[in-house]
């Protein structure tokens, strides 16, 4: 029973991961991002029914995961495991079996993945793992995720810009959420997850057949805390107990006229979630203009720079060795190309 989470980052996932791994059943582990990254290439592998083909797609997944910035304890990927453990050749199907590994090394039932990317691949997940697989819709006022986000090294930054993503991924949770079993499909605020943890994870765990532990509540004091929150500023929350006056945070740190950029982009997500809206009217909305849109964009880039400026050189680095892993797909992929 593979467990997936989905929404936006900066939503609160790193903590909920954290309190689902201190359960002996699940194995929640800091995500390589596999689907994110490697399924906008599964094209470039070409024909995956060749073997040739698939042993290469297999490595370039392991070796994104041997990678990641916070390193996966104690597991060692064999190649030949990891493909035999795939019922087809895809991208999906060596995620899963990466993911496998590694709940059968740390002895758990299963496995979570946290990489809320996740949802633009529902199609594909649901066609791979079917009855199977269990979904937690974790989602949090995107104005408080656009706050998050404005200091973060990833994503973007100008309101307008995470409106718009953070406003289409909920759009997708939404129409999903109608289709999929809700035996399978569980919703749950950041708001809930903080203001009340322990009924939060009794909760969810009802949903998954987990039981509930205490040690849930002290994920804080656990070494896969440690180890991300030493790995990268992101991350750095997670080493605290829950942080349970962490919302509404763009109140405080929004310009009113930020704020009316968001709700009037993705109000009516806002709606659907039960947020209030504090600049507009329930409906309201506009398109912006083409001029507004440049604006926007070059300060969007000019607040990316600036918190690129402030980064640790030590995290940039520790992410680059992903980066760099990709760049090298593309380019690879293009020679064969070029040379077809």
């Amino acid at each position: 029973m593979p467990i997936l989470m989905i929404g936006t980052q900066r939503s609160g996932s790193n903590l909920l991961r954290l309190m689902l791994n201190q359960l002996p059943e699940i194995a929640a582990p800091h995500p390589p991002h596999i689907l994110q990254r490697m399924m906008p290439l599964e094209k470039g592998y070409g024909d995956l029914s060749k073997d040739k083909n698939f042993k290469l797609l297999v490595d370039d997944v392991c070796r994104l995961v041997e990678l990641n910035p916070v390193p996966w304890e104690g597991v060692k990927l064999e190649r030949k495991d990891v493909a035999a453990r795939c019922r087809n050749h895809s991208v999906v199907a060596v995620f899963g079996a990466v993911y496998d590994v590694m709940a059968e090394l740390g002895k758990a039932g299963t496995w979570c993945c946290k990489s809320l990317a996740n949802i633009n691949y529902l199609n594909e997940l649901e066609a791979y793992y079917g009855d199977a697989a269990r979904y937690i819709y974790l989602y949090r006022d995107g104005r408080d995720v656009a706050v998050s986000f404005r200091k973060a090294v990833v994503g973007e930054k100008h309101p307008y810009h995470i409106a718009k993503e953070w406003g289409a991924t909920q759009r997708i949770a939404l129409e999903s959420r109608k289709h999929i079993d809700p035996q399978r499909f569980y919703n749950l605020s950041y708001e809930t997850l903080t203001g009340s943890p322990e009924k939060a994870m009794r909760g969810l765990c009802d949903f998954l057949g987990a039981t509930y532990n205490d040690s849930m509540l002290q994920f804080n004091e656990s070494d896969e805390a440690k180890r991300a929150a030493s790995s990268s500023e992101l991350w750095s929350n997670v080493v605290k107990p829950v942080m349970a006056d962490n919302s509404n945070k763009f109140l405080r740190e929004m310009s009113e006229e930020d704020i009316r950029t968001f709700e009037l982009v993705a109000g009516d997500v806002l709606d659907a979630l039960g947020y209030k809206r504090f600049q507009t009217k329930v409906g309201e909305t506009k398109t912006f203009t083409g001029a507004e849109i440049k604006q926007f964009d070059a300060e969007n880039q000019r607040l990316k720079q600036e918190v690129l400026s402030k980064v640790d050189p030590e995290d940039m680095k520790r992410r680059d060795q992903q980066a760099g892993l990709i760049k090298e797909i593309k380019d690879r992929q293009q020679a064969q190309a070029a040379s077809a």
